[in-house]
């Protein structure tokens, strides 16, 4: 598993990384200074990135604790990448998120700033499992969006 900057990507796009040795999830920084209104959401948010993984994994993204605890934060969605979104014809794979604000005061997550991580899982199947299809492209591109 590895990530690596879609194509076009700014120079200095920054690579999720883990903080300390026994972390599970890779820091996610901040593409931008990211509004987050009061009681609101954010505007989708690209961060240059594309995970490649095996066919048999995900990357669930989730919002770090200390924005969560802190500032009352969320990422919006249940954030799970598929292992056939990286080179999607439409975005390269590239990441997104959105973010929700559950407090009373806007937050401005800094560029540079750590503000979600990325957790590699493996995934099982049920027996009997016929799934044929393939990704056509990226949001949305294999059924309704």
């Amino acid at each position: 598993m590895r990530f690596e900057p879609v194509k076009g990507a700014p120079f200095d796009t920054k690579l999720p990384i883990r903080g300390t040795k026994s972390a599970a999830g890779h820091d996610f920084y901040a593409p931008y200074d990211i509004v987050v209104p009061a009681h609101g959401l954010s505007k989708l948010v690209h961060f240059n990135i594309k995970a490649i993984m095996p066919q048999d994994m995900f990357l669930f993204l989730r919002i770090r604790s200390g924005l969560a605890v802190k500032h009352g934060l969320m990422v919006h969605c249940s954030g799970i990448i598929d292992a056939d979104y990286a080179n999607n014809a439409d975005n390269d794979g590239n990441i997104g998120a959105m973010f929700v604000n559950s407090s009373d005061e806007e937050y401005v997550i800094k560029k540079g700033e750590r503000c979600m991580q990325g957790i590699f899982l493996h995934y099982s199947i049920t027996d009997g499992d016929n799934a044929s299809g393939s990704r056509g492209g990226g949001y949305g591109s294999n059924g309704k969006f």
